[in-house]
């Protein structure tokens, strides 16, 4: 059976209601419809993605890494079929309240200097992965160790915290990444607050991070979280 879009709205209605009275009201379908639409799902990936041994219903191990995959796709699919969006694509960059801190608004004028072609959406989003893991933007600035499946993330620098350790800001995005500006920002994200990677024996920039002027913990930049 082909697998269509309703498939995955249906497991991440299931997934973000818990119940399959909820995901149903919610899509405005029956829950025999839901239960039928899930299981051709599961069938089709030959994988149990949600628990149905209790009234409220669990994600497998399978269907946590898959919520990912699945809420990628509708937003990438919602976003081309959207008329407003034909003509700009815009990168979405979610964060906490602090975005990229005291870098924030340089990292949005060199943006708009060096990519006035593709607009750089900031979205504050309150949870653990700033909105990344349920598809609602393409790259988030997220603090603290990312242990999400499926998320990639480049440190950018250390930032003060109450506890005994310095918190890591970090650019993550889901790979396959879902922008195809997302290297141009990791670039200009580093540009802006100082971090230059250590080349490696033949000249050439190495991927993982090495020591800057400004040393911080670990030799990342070290930044200042803007307060209110």
């Amino acid at each position: 059976m082909t697998m269509e879009l309703r498939h995955l709205r249906c497991f991440l209605a299931i997934a973000e209601e818990g119940t399959l009275t909820r995901a149903a009201t919610r899509l405005h379908l029956t829950q025999p419809v839901m239960s039928r639409t899930l299981r051709q799902l599961e069938d089709h990936l030959g994988l149990r993605l949600v628990d149905r041994s209790t009234h409220h219903l669990g994600l497998t191990a399978a269907g946590h890494s898959f919520r990912m995959r699945a809420a990628s796709a509708v937003a990438a699919a919602d976003a081309a079929f959207d008329p407003a969006q034909l003509r700009l694509w815009p990168l979405r960059l979610g964060h906490a309240w602090p975005a990229f801190g005291e870098f924030t608004v340089g990292l949005l004028r060199s943006w708009l200097q060096e990519h006035p072609d593709v607009p750089l959406e900031l979205r504050r989003i309150e949870d653990r992965t700033a909105g990344l893991a349920r598809g609602e933007v393409d790259a988030a600035l997220l603090r603290g160790p990312v242990t999400a499946p499926g998320i990639r993330t480049e440190p950018l620098l250390m930032e003060p915290s109450a506890g005994a350790a310095d918190l890591t800001l970090s650019l993550a995005w889901t790979h396959p990444p879902t922008h195809p500006a997302i290297a141009k920002l990791v670039a200009l994200a580093r540009e802006v607050n100082g971090y230059r990677p250590r080349a490696r024996p033949d000249g050439t920039p190495a991927v993982s991070p090495g020591p800057v002027e400004q040393k911080g913990t670990k030799g990342y930049p070290r930044g200042r979280v803007l307060r209110p």
